[in-house]
């Protein structure tokens, strides 16, 4: 290894390094803690007997021990004098226990064969193309009946989970974080193995077949990623060395929000740490991208702007994304942001911070908010559904509706909605058509496809129960129906971060509450027509350029999602032509007329010059969304 690189916070690959790796007829074991006293291996390859391990270059402790297999467990004892020590997890470990249990466990991650070489050469970020990502908790997604925990291993549920997938229309998933932690309830972004894949759902070889068959089946894999902060537990991280090696000394800047112990990014070996625990999941598992949580923590002091920038935690994001980008072709990195930092998703030789993607938590929240409003309260509040085409264009933003917007009081999305429960329907099939059809990629939470009404625990699985009643069976169609069209129409999604591909049709009727829009492609035009209001629109009119017809592809009202009108698929509406202005009403006839009636030069004048509006009607249900494909025709 380049120490030189380590020290420095530009190493990406020091697991080939410390660790514990297969060498001749053995395995050699090195980890890193300057400041201990001394340490020894312990192992079920010593009966748990004690192994002294030498200091070398640059204070790392190493040993080869030969007859240590893979599948042994192992520990560290770190001495912080002659006598005292504590048990330590390698922190560079490829696979540990099971929790409350913590040791690492000797593994060979070149026993699979990966065959997805064609699929890693021709991957893309996705700018110009459809992304749905289905964020899902594999161990609540669904439960394993055989299994004491109700957890199926990773390549166990490979088949269940494609063909959900492909049911639902999702090209992409985005697992919460496979890395080893010891809290259920911190749902992985508390952990204790940064190199380990959580041993709740099996093996490192498990977990690379299982995105081996995704890759198979054309489906990007997203990994949430932690790179702010790590789990308290004194077997792992914390003040590893019996010094505070990867955390800050001081608890006023090292303790999170959270309970948790930050990273200090500007120490080299932590940042070399952290970014080749960011490339490892790229390299030997072949993760299509991360998805970084936190990312205002690192741009300020402990998340807070009053506090300032932090310099270091710029530093660090610009080279870990940059690095990240030069290995792995076409890797998508997303970053979860509530700040308005700028330049996020730019190009880090452009001043930027170099994702690839960001949140849009400005989107989701005034979104949310607005659809939680009484009918009389959103007219108050109608801007809130159009604020977000004001700055959209300045970062390439995802619209997610995440894990964090289902749990913890806050409600479910379909219980967000306004109203009792049967009005809370048709106002989820309407926002969710907008959301499908607003600019950005799609990211959902597991769970919200079928009209969730519990809020998500990670100790159950999801209630498709629900499915069997007829409400939510429509709503399940309807939103297969919608991702279905969302994938198959380029209006929606090509050229997704350029001016060209949006325009407002409608975006002040504050009384009526509606809202229309044109999606654009240079193959397709889909207009899309919503109405957030509680009243019956009869006769909803709005102009067009040119003369049109319209194909519609979609009704969140039709009776076959649990709506009101009579299901009508192709259903086609021209538009009307009128005059701006009348010219005399004498000559009201069409110029042809005025000809033939030798009407005077003037006036034939006039009407020659005459401009044509041409409008739309149609009627619009309360909460309901239209789609319709566009047929220029004149």
């Amino acid at each position: 290894m380049d120490f030189q690189q380590f020290f420095e916070g530009s190493c990406f690959d020091a697991y080939k390094y410390f660790g514990a790796h297969i060498q001749d007829e053995g395995i050699v074991f090195r980890v890193y803690a300057p400041n201990a006293r001394k340490v020894t291996l312990i192992g079920e390859f010593s009966s748990w007997n004690e192994i002294h391990m030498d200091r070398g270059y640059h204070n790392v402790h190493s040993v080869f021990v030969e007859n240590a297999k893979v599948g042994m467990m192992y520990k560290y004892r770190i001495y912080i004098d002659e006598h005292n020590f504590v048990e330590h997890c390698d922190p560079y470990g490829f696979s540990m226990e099971l929790r409350p249990n913590f040791a690492s466990i000797i593994a060979d991650l070149d026993e699979y064969e990966f065959s997805d070489e064609d699929w890693m050469k021709s991957r893309t970020k996705s700018y110009d193309e459809p992304l749905n990502v289905y964020e899902l908790h594999l161990g609540s997604w669904i439960e394993n009946k055989d299994d004491v925990n109700g957890w199926y291993k990773y390549e166990e549920i490979a088949d269940l989970l494609i063909k959900y997938l492909e049911d639902n229309h999702y090209n992409a998933v985005e697992f919460m974080p496979l890395t080893e932690h010891p809290a259920d309830i911190s749902w992985g972004y508390q952990s204790t193995g940064f190199f380990a894949p959580t041993s709740r759902y099996g093996t490192p070889y498990g977990l690379q077949k299982l995105i081996d068959e995704l890759h198979k089946a054309n489906i990007k894999v997203i990994m949430d990623f932690v790179p702010v902060h790590f789990a308290i537990d004194n077997y792992a991280l914390v003040r590893f060395d019996g010094t505070p090696l990867y955390e800050y000394a001081d608890d006023s800047m090292g303790l999170s929000e959270w309970g948790s112990y930050n990273f200090i990014h500007s120490k080299g070996e932590v940042a070399s740490f952290l970014k080749s625990s960011a490339n490892y999941w790229l390299d030997k598992y072949h993760f299509d991208g991360l998805r970084m949580d936190a990312i205002s923590r690192i741009i300020y002091w402990q998340g807070n702007s009053d506090r300032g920038i932090n310099q270091k935690g710029l530093e660090f994001m610009k080279t870990l994304n940059s690095g990240l980008d030069e290995r792995h072709k076409n890797v998508i990195l997303i970053a979860e942001d509530s700040s308005d930092f700028p330049k996020v998703t730019a190009p880090v030789s452009d001043g930027g911070l170099g994702f690839t993607y960001k949140w849009d938590m400005g989107w989701m929240n005034d979104t949310l908010d607005f659809f939680k409003k009484t009918p009389k309260e959103r007219k108050g509040n109608y801007n809130k559904i159009t604020f977000s085409m004001m700055y959209f264009y300045s970062e390439c933003f995802l619209l997610a509706i995440s894990h964090d917007e289902n749990v913890h009081g806050k409600a479910t999305i379909l219980q967000k909605m306004y109203g009792n429960y049967e009005d809370k329907f048709p106002q989820a099939r309407a926002f969710y058509a907008y959301m499908f059809t607003h600019p950005g990629k799609k990211l959902n939470f597991m769970g919200n496809e079928i009209g969730h009404l519990r809020e998500w625990d990670e100790t159950k699985e999801l209630d498709y129960f629900l499915l069997k009643y007829p409400i939510h069976d429509a709503f399940n169609k309807y939103i297969k129906r919608l991702q279905k069209i969302y994938m198959s129409s380029p209006a929606l999604y090509d050229k997704d971060y350029m001016p060209e591909s949006f325009k407002w049709l409608i975006v002040d009727d504050k009384q009526g509450v509606t809202y229309s829009y044109v999606r654009k492609s240079k193959m397709q035009k889909i207009v899309c027509v919503f109405n957030f209001s509680d009243e019956y629109h009869k006769n909803y009119e709005y102009k067009h350029d040119k003369k049109v017809r319209l194909k519609e592809i979609l009704n969140s009202d039709w009776d076959i999602y649990g709506g009101k009108t009579k299901y009508q698929d192709g259903n086609i509406i021209d538009s009307i032509c009128v005059r701006k202005q009348e010219i005399f009403t004498a000559y009201e006839e069409d110029f042809t007329t005025l000809k033939e009636i030798d009407a005077p030069k003037e006036v034939i004048s006039k009407v020659e010059n005459i401009s044509y509006e041409h409008y739309i009607k149609m009627d619009l249900p309360p909460y309901s969304a239209r789609l319709f494909e566009v047929v220029i025709i004149g």
